[in-house]
């Protein structure tokens, strides 16, 4: 039975034990846009949601004004105690606007406006997607023990296997190979931090409140990175742990367009080279590239034996062109395309922590109250 050791504690689901936790002590951020409403693995994840028992449930919402109405309403219908935050609402930009942190929208974004809230009454705080299809109510007690016990930051991985193919793409293909290609040329903490976390992209978190309060935020697909930047500076190895959630499937995304993993390889890498540069490495971004694609090349070789190893279908071309497309990421941060930052924005693209921010949560919360007729819960 495998249960090694990381350079972060890592915690495995060796007797499938599920701990006891305060969870009344915690709030859980489950960020979400319109197409999740009603959604039958939306819905059971607030159904099993409702077994945990959280203090509170924090909702970042990102939808048109015409849908907030009946996103509230359905959401009603669950037994949780629930604090819905419509992020795009004028007001919200408004707000951001007379305080220089009006700028590029994204997750990154409505988490941060979500974490300032949940941290307000809670001990910990817990974040996770609203897309796992084996989403259980095990997820909440898994990633909030560590910190009853004395970490500040949780982090969960798990397997992407669905189909019989193997899916986590932009963690195999881009991350992964890309941190061990950083590591091979540069001997740094900071790199050694991110090469340890076994599913790095993974949207599931855990922090506490103190440190919740304490992390710079990026704005878009970097979140997860950015994010383990920060908790890296803040609480090091020794303040973190990885949890085993088992194996996961979740909605998957094409490779082009907007929303593809193409858009989100922008992001993640924009996120990786500011962590990288705040923490003194300096890639080289002429030679990287390439040893970016030869490093990419080998781990398609490993997931190939994996997968035949398995029985699992493997498309080795496949894989290689949506590495050709990850290496068009490999670049400056200075040079990726990235929104022009407003006046007063923080350098890098990275919202404040909210202990050094000019507004306060309870701000943030009326703010993005949906201007309807509220609802006791």
């Amino acid at each position: 039975m495998e249960y090694v050791q990381e350079q972060v504690t890592t915690l495995h689901d060796i007797t499938g034990r599920v701990p006891d936790v305060p969870t009344d002590r915690t709030a859980v951020v489950v960020p979400m846009t319109d197409r999740e409403y009603r959604s039958a693995t939306a819905s059971r994840i607030f159904a099993e949601l409702e077994s945990v028992g959280p203090g509170r449930v924090v909702i970042p919402l990102r939808a048109p004004s015409e849908r907030v109405g009946a996103v509230r309403d359905w959401l009603a219908e669950f037994d949780l105690p629930m604090t819905l935050l419509w992020c795009n609402d004028p007001r919200v930009t408004d707000l951001l606007e007379a305080h220089g942190l009006n700028g590029a929208v994204g997750k990154g974004r409505d988490v941060w406006l979500a974490l300032g809230v949940a941290a307000m009454d809670a001990d910990f705080v817990v974040c996770h997607d609203a897309d796992a299809k084996t989403y259980c109510s095990e997820i909440v007690p898994r990633l909030l023990s560590p910190l009853d016990s004395g970490f500040s930051f949780t982090k969960g991985y798990y397997a992407r296997v669905e189909d019989g193919k193997l899916y986590g793409r932009l963690f195999r293909l881009f991350y992964a190979p890309l941190v061990r290609a950083l590591r091979n040329a540069h001997d740094a903490p900071v790199l050694s931090y991110l090469g340890a976390f076994r599913y790095a992209l993974a949207g599931e978190f855990g922090v506490t409140a103190e440190l919740a309060s304490n992390l710079r935020i990026e704005r878009d697909w970097g979140l997860e990175v950015g994010t383990l930047g920060e908790a890296f500076g803040r609480v090091g190895f020794d303040g973190t742990a990885q949890v085993d959630l088992g194996r996961y499937e979740h909605d998957h995304r094409g490779v082009s367009g907007s929303g593809g993993l193409s858009a989100m390889s922008d992001g993640v890498g924009r996120a990786l080279f500011r962590v990288c540069e705040a923490n003194g490495v300096s890639p080289d971004y002429e030679t990287l590239p390439v040893r970016y694609r030869k490093t990419a090349t080998q781990f398609v070789r490993q997931y190939a034996a994996d997968a035949a190893f398995n029985g699992l279908r493997y498309d080795v071309a496949a894989e290689r062109e949506q590495v050709k497309t990850y290496s068009e990421a490999v670049r400056s941060p200075r040079d990726s395309g990235s929104p022009t930052e407003s006046v007063g924005e923080p350098v890098g693209g990275l919202l404040p922590a909210w202990s050094d921010a000019p507004i306060d949560p309870a701000d943030v919360r009326e703010a993005t109250r949906p201007r309807l007729p509220e609802r006791q819960h």
